[in-house]
């Protein structure tokens, strides 16, 4: 199952990255303290343009790199597997995939968890309970348990886009305003 795991849900570069992490995590018995990790750092790169910019940015040397996010493990006192996964991503200069990493690792613990994941943006932060309603919603709609990836985007001005799988569920507003706009032009 692993295998099947593996080919489906994580492909691409930042897949076989968060295939490597999951794969020493549970061999380490880590799970649980990389799942909060990866969290941490999913939070601090919502909330911080710093860190955004630091993973981002080619101009970013590997040495100040990897300084710079091991300063920001300690800060957010992540678990050591992660962190000396961060060094290897800084290391190989691979920073900027860190989101699609953590995406990754998630779908694969869903997928083992049997869950799907299901990819939120939202305009604003949910709370707790609106990821709990919504993840009852996708779950009596699907079938399955769901687990959440959310994501903040302003831009959508407010709604939800949800994807789980290849189906997007798009009720944004900034959508229905260019749907709007759209049929005032015809």
């Amino acid at each position: 199952m692993d295998a099947q795991i593996s080919s489906s849900v994580a492909t691409g570069l930042s897949g076989r990255y968060a295939r490597a992490l999951f794969d020493l995590a549970i061999e380490g018995k880590a799970l649980a303290a990389v799942e909060a990790s990866l969290a941490s750092l999913t939070q601090a790169l919502a909330e911080s343009a710093d860190l955004k910019a630091l993973i981002g940015s080619p101009l970013v040397g590997r040495g100040a790199a990897g300084a710079a996010i091991q300063g920001v493990a300690t800060g957010l006192n992540i678990d050591g597997l992660t962190r000396n996964f961060l060094g290897v991503l800084a290391t190989n200069r691979r920073l900027a995939l860190l989101p699609a990493v953590i995406r990754d690792f998630a779908a694969l613990n869903a997928a083992r968890k049997g869950e799907v994941t299901a990819s939120v943006t939202a305009a604003h932060a949910l709370t707790a309970a609106q990821q709990k309603a919504l993840a009852t919603k996708l779950k009596a709609g699907i079938g399955r348990d769901v687990a959440l990836t959310v994501t903040v985007d302003p831009s959508i001005l407010g709604g939800l886009m949800v994807r789980v799988g290849s189906r997007l569920i798009d009720s944004s507003l900034k959508t229905r305003l260019d749907m709007l706009g759209q049929a005032l032009k015809a």
